[in-house]
């Protein structure tokens, strides 16, 4: 397999995840190399997600480094052998990856379990909503620029309506559904789209009203992906200079336990939405 130019998160995961039984295995890069009959540049590549894996080696590999978790390395499998060519790559040339990065992980995961604390989940926003917060910028975005995330954006909703779509649970504060992005008329929109994705049977919509006790996770806004298995999930943050993914067992299970905390602090769904059809009237008012 031809060596990529720059792979995935994916792609990068998969070749983490082989690092990871290697190092489990308590074997070198030169060792497996040889064992394979290759060279240790191309152990690097493989490992760093630049060249490709079969399905053979790689099943070769784990039986080498006695890797017994048969769903893992299923998963691992389907990673490899996975070919799509997904509707993001249209974008490749004009968006940085990480936007293709999150589609792809949108896509590919068996659940999704979000906070949100400043803004409506990506996922759950209108174009307007959308429009506005991606607009909002310094220094502002060219419409050459802006037109092409927002069509990414409102590209990327269809994975909750697709057929199988995967449950979607989204944790968002009071906060983020009364600061108004745009206008009244948008942010009474935007209550309604909630409101009507809450009621689809895949997608819960939990709110955390402003006077509830013991919430200090004002910071908290997370996505996590489950994978094929526990051990492939994956996390993704936001930070200042762009978006963050995080895989490591420890750091996937601090992601769990915030969720967790977190969703403890919310109405349940049905609650959730008798709040946000106050909010609505009140906003109509």
């Amino acid at each position: 397999m031809p060596p990529r130019r720059q792979p995935t998160a994916r792609q990068v995961r998969l070749g983490t995840e082989l690092r990871r039984l290697r190092d489990a295995a308590g074997m070198t890069a030169r060792d497996v190399a040889r064992f394979l009959g290759s060279t240790s540049a191309q152990m690097s590549q493989m490992e760093a997600g630049i060249a490709g894996v079969s399905e053979k080696r790689l099943r070769r590999l784990a039986a080498h480094y006695a890797c017994s978790d048969e769903a893992l390395i299923d998963g691992l499998v389907e990673m490899a052998a996975d070919r799509t060519r997904g509707w993001w790559d249209e974008y490749a040339q004009v968006l940085p990856q990480v936007f293709g990065d999150l589609a792809e992980l949108e896509h590919h995961a068996r659940f999704m379990q979000v906070i949100a604390t400043a803004h409506v989940p990506g996922l759950l926003q209108t174009e307007d909503y959308a429009r506005a917060v991606l607009a909002y910028r310094v220094p502002e975005l060219p419409d050459s620029e802006l037109k092409p995330r927002l069509a990414h954006r409102m590209r990327r909703k269809a994975v909750l309506s697709r057929e199988g779509a995967p449950p979607y649970e989204a944790v968002v504060h009071e906060s983020a559904l009364r600061t108004r992005v745009a206008d009244r008329r948008v942010a009474r929109a935007q209550l309604d789209e909630l409101l009507r994705a809450s009621e689809r049977p895949n997608i819960s919509v939990r709110v955390i009203p402003f006077d509830v006790d013991g919430f200090a996770g004002a910071s908290s806004m997370m996505l996590y992906a489950g994978g094929q298995v526990t051990a492939l999930d994956t996390a993704q943050r936001d930070a200042p200079y762009g978006s963050v993914f995080l895989d490591a067992s420890a750091q996937l299970l601090a992601m769990r336990t915030l969720f967790r905390k977190v969703e403890s602090a919310s109405l349940e769904p049905a609650k959730s939405r008798d709040f946000m059809h106050r909010l609505a009237k009140e906003i109509q008012s």
